[in-house]
């Protein structure tokens, strides 16, 4: 695309695209291949000022694949692709530790996008991490140890909240039937860029295969503080109708809920990915 322009906003990852109408692409597939290869590079990255209805943007997140059910949240009725975050003082967000979206499944999501709607006037912003920084800082003795190991995976063991509350087993019956323990690679390869990166979180990964409890939680304990480790991460400040794209394969990302009483909406799309490897 002519006339954009792209600055990077942090080290290891996070871009700002300037000068673009979404809305002036959602018709060219050779457009959004454009802004793809800006997610994968960058990691994560950034739009402002983008007043996409649902409708166009459950047409933007179409183009980067096959979008992914997740019944653990609302729909807008007239792009039901499209899932509704709302945070109030009533009820407030549940999600307060880094993770990389929906790990849980056998093919987690390999992008999410996230359009805000209604924004605190202070505070509710969001945290970026590269997983892929964070493995290549690692010693060559510490990459020899984690490449071969797995962990496990469970949506049960990361909405464990929701399911105790009244009803919650009910609501989430399905969710839960259908999203049985995986286990994925600890270190998995990006299947585009081919960068090694961090793939546990401490949201949904439970144990590391193999070890016993104490080393698997004394090792998760270290990647866990490791990954989120400053140099390695982006911090955006919400506006409303900001647009941010991410890659779930390559980041962590942990929403700060330091705005309430205040009123958060978000809408969010979730792109199928495939098998860690």
């Amino acid at each position: 695309m002519k006339d954009v322009s792209i600055r990077k906003v942090g080290g290891a990852l996070g871009a700002l695209v300037e000068d673009v109408d979404l809305t002036r692409i959602l018709a060219s597939a050779e457009a959004v291949a454009e802004v793809r290869h800006w997610v994968v590079e960058h990691q994560v990255v950034f739009f402002r000022e983008q007043p996409l209805t649902p409708a166009q943007f459950q047409q933007l997140a179409e183009h980067f694949g096959q979008v992914m059910d997740h019944r653990a949240y609302g729909a807008v009725p007239e792009a039901p692709a499209v899932q509704v975050l709302h945070s109030t003082a009533d009820v407030p967000s549940k999600v307060e530790l880094w993770h990389s979206d929906m790990t849980f499944s056998a093919t987690p999501p390999s992008f999410t996008l996230l359009h805000g709607q209604i924004i605190p006037a202070y505070g509710g912003d969001t945290l970026w991490a590269s997983a892929l920084a964070a493995y290549d800082s690692l010693s060559a003795p510490m990459k020899e140890l984690l490449d071969p190991l797995q962990a496990g995976h469970d949506f049960s063991y990361g909405f464990k909240e929701s399911l105790a509350e009244p009803g919650g087993v009910e609501r989430l019956a399905d969710m839960v039937a259908e999203n049985p323990p995986v286990v994925h690679p600890l270190i998995r390869t990006h299947p585009e860029s081919q960068r090694k990166g961090i793939y546990v979180n401490p949201l949904f990964t439970t144990h590391i295969e193999g070890l016993s409890k104490l080393e698997s939680n004394s090792l998760l304990s270290f990647l866990y503080e490791h990954i989120r480790t400053a140099e390695f991460t982006v911090r955006l400040a919400w506006q409303p109708y900001t647009l941010a794209i991410w890659d779930n394969r390559s980041t962590q990302h942990k929403p700060v809920n330091d705005f309430f009483p205040q009123e958060r909406l978000m809408h969010r799309v979730t792109i199928t990915g495939d098998k860690p490897a």
